[in-house]
């Protein structure tokens, strides 16, 4: 479910970058080396006395993992929980999560930094970790090289033989860059797993005065394939260290975990793309394709030998080949009827190809040598990494874990407060597919719950949720694929609400696990938005979104629509 962008967009002007030499070394717990240094003032974070690190673990000789942390903006950054966050992909950098969702700035068309007010470390210590290996600034082994698509549909680094000079016939695009080989990175989630455990272990002996107060992992996306995973194995690893098997490590306070638009079970959820775009359709009176084009996504997700079945196999099997070759026909064949024949946006369906937003000013920003200097970075950066792509779909990876409701399920149990949240414009990982995984989840209570509006300050319904406990699963109105960047809002007070325990509903009742909170309502959310936010005509590259009338803002030739406050009922 890799978010890419496309061939050569907002790469920046690219420049062989010089290796940093002003890093600090650090040795975390299980003895992983770390590197950082202290974020000068206004790089992202503006709000005075608040500091911020960036650096990397370096779990392996050719791994490298990137960090950029940000101590609490309000309350003792020693005592505040920590938080983590990653983008999915796999490949995709989590600097898209802190620079257009949740972190502490954004970055305008004028590369300028921008303060967000909805920052999630107006709560929390947060972390931003690029994973795994060669995503967004982390990297394996650096070379000279320079990006090209001549036999690819997304551009790939072709290694330079030195740093002395930039070809003509690279077009401008020299830089500093992960050597080009697969073999060298981890190729699934199952395999990743130890990895990124071992990263926290170097962050958290490396800083333990942010690491005392409990821990709360957030992600979207393939988080759906990661969270439940990472999460299932940090646990393991907290009772081989209770039990004395395993010395030197830090054991993880893990207390929640949060996934928005999650990719948890394919089979589920190739089927959710007819669901959502045919029937029972989308709540946005969209219907993109023909009645030909519908039965041609019926046939390929349902005919013999297509996807389900090839899916099925993927699942009886585990073959890497079988799982490869049916995730590539699946994503053509089903998810990507959308952009073939409604040319629309999978990560949200009320804006035409190519969509704006969320902006990607941040990466051309974060290819400035002064920034990069800023923050230690040993190789120039890119939103996504389609190395790291290639290498997950060599396994099929993609395409595995329909494991997930049964491993969200055993983070439930183990008292875990387990949040999915999805914005209902999305159809790549759309609300549909989502919500058939939670109710697979087969938590105790939830055939009991039923969905209540959500309150927030603002006094405007941004959305429902289902809660049983310390299990919730929110649909959140007017909201793409990155929810933190659609409806600010609404993000931060789950989150907030999420980490503190808290209902999600109002935020007014600890909820634990065997305890008797469920919401009240009815069994299905049913509340349709209709076309006013809806898009017919292709937006500028510098469009901005407005996110009290949940759509673009007006240009000189567009009528602005002033949109009323939703009130729903309050159930």
């Amino acid at each position: 479910m890799l978010l890419l962008v496309p061939l050569f967009a907002a790469l920046g002007l690219s420049q062989f970058v010089p290796a940093p030499t002003d890093l600090t070394n650090a040795t975390g717990y299980m003895g992983v080396p770390v590197r950082y240094k202290q974020v000068p003032d206004g790089i992202c974070e503006l709000t005075p006395n608040v500091k911020s690190y960036s650096g990397y673990v370096d779990i392996a000789e050719d791994a490298h993992i990137f960090f950029y942390f940000f101590e609490t903006r309000n309350g003792d950054p020693t005592t505040a929980p920590l938080s983590v966050w990653i983008n999915g992909g796999p490949g995709s950098s989590s600097m898209l999560g802190l620079f257009d969702e949740n972190g502490p700035c954004r970055i305008n068309d004028n590369l300028e930094v921008v303060n967000n007010p909805y920052s999630w470390n107006n709560v929390s210590n947060m972390i931003y970790i690029d994973q795994p290996s060669t995503t967004g600034f982390s990297y394996s082994i650096p070379v000279p090289g320079y990006y090209s698509g001549i036999k690819q549909q997304y551009a790939a680094s072709v290694q330079l033989p030195n740093n002395s000079s930039c070809p003509d016939y690279a077009e401008d695009t020299c830089g500093t860059y992960s050597q080009y080989l697969i073999s060298s990175l981890t190729n699934s989630t199952d395999s990743s797993a130890n990895n990124f455990w071992l990263v926290l272990q170097g962050f958290m002996g490396a800083f333990p005065q942010y690491s005392r107060g409990s821990f709360h992992f957030t992600t979207e996306s393939y988080g759906g394939h990661y969270a439940p995973v990472y999460n299932e194995y940090f646990l393991n690893q907290n009772q081989l260290i209770k039990s004395g098997k395993l010395s030197g490590a830090h054991e993880i306070n893990l207390k929640s975990v949060m996934i928005g638009n999650g990719w948890y079970d394919p089979l589920i959820q190739y089927a959710a793309y007819y669901n959502y775009s045919v029937s029972p359709g989308n709540p946005y009176d969209l219907v993109p394709f023909s009645k030909k084009i519908q039965e041609k996504m019926y046939n390929s997700m349902y005919g013999p030998g297509n996807c389900y079945d090839q899916t099925l196999e993927c699942y009886n099997t585990g073959s890497d080949d079988v799982c490869s070759a049916s995730d590539n026909f699946c994503a053509y064949e089903v998810e990507e009827v959308l952009d073939i024949y409604g040319k629309r946006n999978e990560y949200d369906i009320r804006e035409l190809l190519a969509d704006p937003f969320p902006p990607y000013f941040f990466q051309s920003y974060l290819n400035l040598p002064k920034v990069q200097k800023a923050l230690g970075a040993f190789v120039n950066f890119s939103a996504d990494s389609n190395l790291v792509s290639a290498a997950f779909g060599t396994t099929g990876d993609d395409d595995r874990t329909q494991n997930s409701p049964v491993d969200v399920k055993s983070l439930i149990d183990a008292g875990i407060y387990m949040a999915m949240y999805n914005g209902d414009a999305d159809y790549n990982c759309n609300w549909l597919g989502n919500q058939v995984v939670a109710d697979n989840c087969n938590a105790s209570g939830w055939s009991n719950a039923g969905f209540e509006n959500i309150s927030t300050p603002d006094g405007v319904w941004h959305g429902q949720v289902k809660q049983s406990n310390n299990f919730a699963f929110a649909r959140i109105f007017e909201s793409g694929h990155e929810v933190p960047f659609y409806q600010p809002e609404v993000a931060l007070a789950l989150f907030e609400r999420v980490i503190n325990g808290m209902d999600i509903a109002k935020g007014t009742t600890n909820v634990t696990m065997g305890g008797n909170y469920t919401t009240t309502g009815p069994a299905l959310s049913t509340y349709k938005e209709g076309n006013a936010t809806v898009q017919y005509k292709k937006l500028p590259t510098n469009a901005t979104y407005n996110t009290t009338t949940n759509e673009p803002n007006p240009t000189r030739k567009t009528k602005h629509r002033k949109r009323m406050a939703r009130n729903l009922p309050i159930y």
